[in-house]
């Protein structure tokens, strides 16, 4: 009995060689009918005997392409039509409700065409077919066709449209496609902008360049990166000295994988990551390589301090023809000035960029979407994304189906569309289409006047591609952060939600928990808008129904200067100690100048110092866990001032190494029973027991190991107390590997189930997600800000 299917697939399923796949299982199992894109989705009617359309069916499932990611499949028999063959029609246009797709590396089969003599594409650095290459950085519109990219600018060739029109080449509606006759060139260009060297030349003398030690500005994928031979020492020293990053590690790029087997460690997953389409940067910890080849040793100065490099393999062709070219490792970091978005059009890279690189490597494939390399480490024997952006961006997370019913019980069809426009630092922003969130690149600290302009050039690409108007927006409680004023001056109403309380609702809908009431969020940063105007940092949060409580949190310290001890820790470390010792470390000096810490003061500074804690000058007080990893890092001589986010924390994990020890400091709980206040962790024990351990000249390897383990020890005591099964981990401060496996383990021994980050990062990159979710589960939250102007 013959029958009509039509199906009606939305997810991931344009632009990688959906299309010609159904037109091939069509016509093997002698179906008629057609397939076509949509704005929603891709649209499938085909014609046939019942049983070969329940084989297509369930063959469509199984054999789909490796990049298709299918979302929801709605089917429906309906009477015959008498299609006579099976075609591929032209997209049509409607609700934009499909994904569009990350950025992809090259597969395999254009890598082996690049380097084939025979082969038309031969050392052509912008082969690509439907199965990699640019997506997301090209889009200008939906549907993802040719004419809505910014390829649109190039005519295909004969050959090439002949190959973009054959539903049986893997090339088919490669929206990307070209070849050297049709497509994209390469230009070498000097600081002035003058042209060098075209195509094939340019490149090898961009080689040649970089061998002998100069600093050359290459635009890739999405954006551009300052690229230097990562062996020459002076060549590393220069880009630090341009670039003004004394310390920040420097991400690298190498020709293959057998190579970073030999400077680093590499799982089986680790090593799954780095072949991977997304192709991220990955967190590898590194050999000791004093028996490599001299020739292959990497400069002191890639990444100071830090027993892990951040690796990646070429992800375009143009990578892959010059590293092959090479041979060795390089330096491959955004090409951006400080804090700035990265680089997209050569002009603008070449006024941005001049004092920093001595040679361009352009080409005039235009990038409409600035797009970062993502960053990925293993934690907890899982991948954990850390930034997200290339390869990753924009694909959503699925709001989950709970907080759909409940939002839906009052009759709406489908969600309101939402806009939520994250943080200050490492900004992200999100928006919202029926049950799908969607996050966008990294776009970074919006201080700088050119990144905010790239946040709202982001907010505007994201609704123009979706063709959507948010009913509402979700910021930041924080007033002074740049988002959260944008978000004020918009006429839709705006949700204010604490930055805490983000944090975990972003690793909730990470993991998919929907199951509220359960929940016990450990959120652990530098900075966060407390609801009581002061900062938060060291939170435990309980989730009720549709909110929060907060239930414990780090005992409160001064800050010296306030945002100003963030770039000092020595100016926290002696803020924690004047919190244990009070007066004493006025009156009683000696008894502390032996102090690292100490010893970075004059005694002018340190006199000004005690007279800000003494008299509450300028010193506003925080519960921050990202202060406490501050100030004990300072204390131990770890790290007095930090030139990059972080940077205390991170050298204080890694000053543990490979000491191992179950041993932890002392700490109090100060709970008030018949009070509806939070407990209180008292630390002041925890850094008495630090200041004995210097003196009896504990090494800072254990002193660090003994405070993690103590940090993780207050999370099972709160636990205990708070008697909620499942701890959500969350906050900047678990990008801390050492902490969050020490937490993992010992939380699922006490009969705990943790959850940790792995789609969404843990950090401010994440949170736009939470504020969304927010919003979902409040839909009537009316803003205060808005009250309060009225």
């Amino acid at each position: 009995m013959k029958q009509r299917l039509s199906l009606k697939i939305q997810g991931a399923v344009q632009g990688i060689g959906f299309r010609p796949f159904i037109y091939r299982l069509a016509t093997e199992l002698e179906l008629t009918g057609w397939v076509k894109n949509s704005s929603e989705g891709v649209l499938i009617e085909a014609e046939g005997d019942l049983n070969l359309l329940n084989i297509f069916l369930t063959r469509l499932k199984q054999e789909k392409p490796p990049l298709a990611l299918i979302q929801d499949i709605q089917s429906t028999l309906l009477d015959l039509m008498g299609y006579e063959e099976f075609i591929i029609k032209t997209s049509t246009v409607g609700a934009k409700t499909t994904l569009i797709l990350p950025d992809f590396a090259t597969c395999p089969e254009c890598v082996q065409e690049i380097f084939d003599s025979n082969n038309r594409r031969y050392r052509y650095p912008f082969t690509n077919c439907t199965n990699c290459g640019p997506r997301f950085s090209i889009t200008e519109a939906l549907p993802y066709d040719r004419p809505n990219t910014t390829m649109k600018l190039f005519d295909l060739c004969d050959r090439c449209l002949a190959e973009y029109q054959n539903p049986r080449n893997r090339r088919f509606h490669a929206q990307p496609n070209a070849c050297p006759n049709c497509g994209p060139h390469l230009e070498l260009w000097n600081r002035e902008g003058k042209v060098l060297a075209f195509y094939d030349d340019a490149l090898l003398t961009t080689a040649q360049a970089i061998r002998q030690g100069q600093i050359v500005a290459i635009k890739g994928l999405g954006g551009f990166h300052l690229v230097v031979d990562a062996r020459n020492k002076a060549a590393v020293k220069k880009l630090r000295d341009r670039k003004r990053r004394s310390d920040k590690p420097f991400a690298l790029m190498y020709p293959n994988l057998e190579l970073i087997k030999t400077h680093c460690q590499v799982s089986t997953l680790e090593e799954k990551l780095l072949l991977s389409p997304q192709s991220p940067i990955v967190l590898l910890k590194r050999k000791q390589v004093s028996s490599c080849d001299p020739a292959l040793l990497l400069c002191s100065l890639i990444a100071p301090k830090n027993p892990y490099l951040g690796i990646m393999l070429s992800y375009t062709p143009l990578h892959h023809l010059l590293l092959k070219e090479l041979g060795f490792p390089i330096v491959a970091t955004s090409g951006n000035l400080s804090d700035e978005p990265i680089c997209i059009d050569n002009q603008g890279a070449l006024s941005k960029l001049k004092k920093i690189a001595d040679l361009f490597l352009v080409h005039d494939r235009p990038i409409a979407c600035p797009v970062d390399d993502s960053i990925v480490r293993i934690i907890g024997e899982k991948a954990q994304i850390l930034r997200r952006a290339r390869g990753y961006a924009p694909l959503p997370i699925k709001i989950p189906e709970r907080l759909n019913e409940r939002y839906l019980h009052s009759g709406k069809q489908k969600l309101d569309s939402r806009l939520a426009v994250g943080g200050q630092l490492k900004n992200a922003i999100a928006i919202s289409i029926d049950r799908q969130v969607f996050l966008s690149q990294y776009i970074g600290n919006l201080a700088a006047a050119e990144t905010f302009e790239q946040f709202q050039k982001t907010i505007n690409n994201l609704q123009n591609l979706y063709q959507l108007q948010p009913q509402t927006v979700a910021s930041d409680l924080h007033p002074h952060y740049l988002s959260t004023q944008y978000a004020q001056k918009l006429n839709i109403p705006l949700t204010p939600v604490q930055h805490h309380y983000a944090h975990v609702l972003s690793c909730m809908a990470d993991n998919e928990i929907d199951e509220y009431e359960s929940v016990l969020g450990v959120a652990w940063d530098g900075t966060g808008y407390g609801l009581d105007g002061t900062i938060w940092g060291g939170e435990f949060l309980s989730l009720t129904n549709t909110s929060f409580e907060r239930v414990a949190h780090l005992r409160t310290f001064k800050l010296p200067g306030g945002d100003k001890a963030i770039k000092e820790p020595k100016k926290t470390a002696i803020a924690l100690i004047y919190e244990v010792f009070g007066e004493q470390l006025l009156t009683n000096r000696q008894k502390f100048v032996h102090l690292p810490c100490i010893k970075t003061f004059s005694d002018r500074e340190l006199n000004i110092l005690f007279k800000m804690l003494s008299k509450n000058i300028n010193t506003p007080t925080t519960s921050s866990m990202g202060r406490l990893f501050d100030g004990v890092a300072s204390i131990l001589g770890v790290c007095h001032q930090i030139s990059y986010e972080g940077q205390a924390a991170v050298e204080l994990e890694f000053a543990i190494a490979e000491f191992q020890t179950n041993a932890l400091y002392s700490f109090e709980l100060i709970q008030y029973p018949d009070q509806k206040i939070p407990i209180i962790i008292e630390w002041q024990g925890i850094i008495r027991e630090i200041l004995i351990d210097i003196n009896h000249n504990v090494s800072s390897a254990e002193i660090s190991a003994k405070f993690h383990n103590s940090l993780v020890a207050m999370i099972i005591a709160i636990a205990k107390i708070i008697n909620k099964k499942q701890i959500v981990l969350t906050g900047g401060s678990w990008q801390n590997k050492y902490l969050t496996e020490r937490a993992i383990s010992l939380l699922k021994q006490e009969k705990f189930t943790p959850w940790w980050h792995h789609r969404i990062p843990c950090n401010d990159n994440g949170i736009a997600v939470g504020q969304i979710m927010a919003e979902f589960r409040n839909p009537r939250a009316i803003s205060f800000w808005l009250n309060r102007e009225k």
